[in-house]
């Protein structure tokens, strides 16, 4: 017998993953008693040319073999013919456990006799890795059909609103069961923003200094002009003829401290990053677009060379919506933190974060490093830019997470404008007194913020305002000047990339997989623009949405799509039959 007829005998064990990066990583862990290969992806899936569901027969699928997956199958087929033991390592997901639960069925391994394991790691590292070795289980059935209602569900949408669409619009349109919700949000944002009418409104704004004796000058400090004395709510200045008595009766003002307050605040880091925080602050912060931040996360998380130290994953798994972060990932957090940075950084105990997401698994990771030793500059030379970029991204806000809190010294001023009785009055009424108001900030500690702080959406407030210098009550400000601002009401913004995800989530719309495909389904039909970082809807998008909610209400619901959610949820659970 030839030396090659007898190796092709020798039993394996054969390891099926998804990607060749994977299975690079893997390898280098496993060693030569483990041959390790890429499915690359879904093997087999619905027909592409019917309906492929019997819905008259408890909506059985009929799954057919993918065109360019033939040699892939038949590859595993020819070695897991002589395979000691399979151990399918799939990504440990819903759609990992369904490409297993595939592999088996079209290799005709679920009949064979040679033992079949599934393991599951959150992290490509040799103790992860290992240890799920160790522990192999069957495939969750449970989470298998979670993944196949979704998809026969996707499939009979599909086939129920993509016809409306050929017949009334043009052929060769589709339409999908979540990607649809989302386009109708953004379609009823744009008609917010196209019929808003704007409303004038002022604002009166003044300089002040402290009285200071002989030729000492304070800091000025800006103020502005808030209420009528006594009464509450903000004064309201619709338009400029108001905004010019009111300046008129100021500028002669007699302006004293009525009311000082100050206060502690403490702000507490953000909690480690899931899919969706991912995607939000890599849009911020990197403006990547989510599929991009997939794109990269997942080579950060498959493994990438090292240079001496082979190839390893960086990134724990990254299709998460949980903020656990392992005890042993906390520990190595807190010894990180004693030993670059003084000991008030460190808070007493671990954090511990509650992320109130629909259906989040509890038992998964948040997105960290599976090393925080491993810094961004000691890697950056083998990695790409991006790569390097968002790695850092994920380091940072991981060990910002288990840092103490910020605290600041906050200041809120009320003056206190005293105009002469002689003084003409915009409301008809003399001897009316106003109040501005200034506020402050100062930070005097920075903790967490040291390292890492997250990012706004454009319709949030930033934080941190100008110090103010030191006031006592009643006493006395020198105006250096009055200015009257016009204003005009500004339209709801239009949906970022980010803060889409963030309403899907709000919602329960989707879950961490679908987001980032969500947007690049509608950018690529074409039913969506990206105009200055903002999605807009194109014509076609908008004539799509109205069609499809005018003929499919129940589908196009947002809480529909939502309750939807939940019950694939309760599947994957076991706490509810699939079909």
């Amino acid at each position: 017998m030839s030396p090659k007829s007898s190796r092709e005998k020798t039993p394996v064990n054969l390891v099926v993953v998804e990607s060749p990066a994977k299975a690079r990583t893997l390898g280098r862990i496993l060693g030569k008693d483990y041959v390790i290969k890429a499915s690359k992806g879904h093997v087999r899936d619905l027909p592409e040319n019917n309906l492929g569901v019997d819905v008259e027969k408890g909506f059985t699928p009929s799954y057919a073999l993918l065109k360019n997956k033939s040699e892939v199958v038949a590859e595993l087929k020819k070695i897991g013919k002589n395979a000691s033991s399979i151990y399918l390592a799939t990504d440990p997901d819903r759609e990992g456990e369904a490409i297993s639960w595939h592999l088996t069925e079209e290799t005709g391994w679920r009949n064979g006799k040679t033992p079949l394991r599934r393991v599951v790691f959150h992290e490509i590292t040799e103790q992860a890795v290992k240890e799920a070795f160790q522990h192999p289980r069957d495939i969750d059935m449970q989470l298998v059909d979670s993944q196949q209602a979704r998809r026969i569900l996707d499939r009979l949408v599909g086939y129920q609103l993509s016809p409306l669409l050929w017949t009334k619009v043009q052929r060769g349109l589709s339409a999908g069961r979540v990607q649809s919700v989302a386009l109708r949000l953004i379609v009823e944002r744009e008609v917010e923003v196209q019929g808003f009418v704007p409303r004038e409104y002022w604002t009166i704004e003044a300089l002040f200094q402290k009285a200071m004796s002989g030729d000492e000058k304070s800091q000025p400090f800006a103020a502005t002009l808030h209420s009528l004395k006594g009464q509450k709510g903000r004064l309201n200045i619709p338009d400029e003829k108001m905004a010019r008595l009111l300046e008129k009766e100021l500028k002669p003002a007699q302006y004293n401290v009525s009311q000082v307050k100050r206060r502690e605040v403490r702000q507490t880091p953000s909690p480690p990053f899931i899919t969706s925080t991912l995607q939000q602050e890599a849009w911020r912060k990197l403006h990547f677009a989510p599929k991009k931040t997939m794109l990269i996360a997942q080579q950060l998380y498959e493994g990438l060379s090292l240079g001496n130290e082979g190839s390893m994953g960086l990134i724990t798994y990254m299709r998460t919506d949980s903020t656990y972060i392992a005890s042993s990932a906390q520990e190595e957090a807190r010894n990180y933190i004693r030993e670059h940075f003084d000991k008030e950084y460190l808070p007493g105990q671990p954090r511990n974060y509650k992320r109130k997401v629909k259906g989040a698994q509890e038992a998964h990771e948040a997105i960290r490093p599976t090393s925080i030793y491993r810094q961004p500059p000691h890697i950056r030379p083998n990695l790409t830019a991006d790569q390097f970029k968002l790695y850092d991204l994920i380091w940072s806000r991981t060990l910002a997470s288990q840092m103490s809190d910020a605290i600041s010294d906050a200041t809120s001023v009320d003056i206190e404008a005293q105009p002469p009785t002689t003084s003409p009055t915009p409301n008809g009424t003399e001897g009316n007194a106003y109040i501005f108001r200034a506020t402050g900030s100062v930070l005097k500690f920075p903790g967490f913020r040291i390292l890492y702080l997250e990012g706004r959406d454009d319709t949030e407030e930033e934080d941190g305002k100008a110090p103010l210098p030191p006031l006592s009550l009643q006493e006395g400000l020198q105006s250096l000047g009055i200015e009257t601002i016009q204003h005009f009401t500004q339209p709801p913004p239009r949906y970022s990339e980010a803060s889409l995800i963030k309403l899907l989530e709000e919602n329960g719309i989707g879950r961490p997989s679908t987001y980032a495909p969500i947007i690049s389904t509608l950018l690529d039909r074409n039913y969506v623009l990206r105009e200055q970082g903002k999605l807009q809807p194109t014509a076609l998008g908008s004539t799509v949405s109205n069609l499809l909610t005018s003929h499919f209400s129940d589908i196009m619901d947002v809480s529909f799509t939502a309750r939807m959610e939940e019950d694939l949820d309760k599947v994957a659970l076991g706490k509810r039959q699939w079909k």
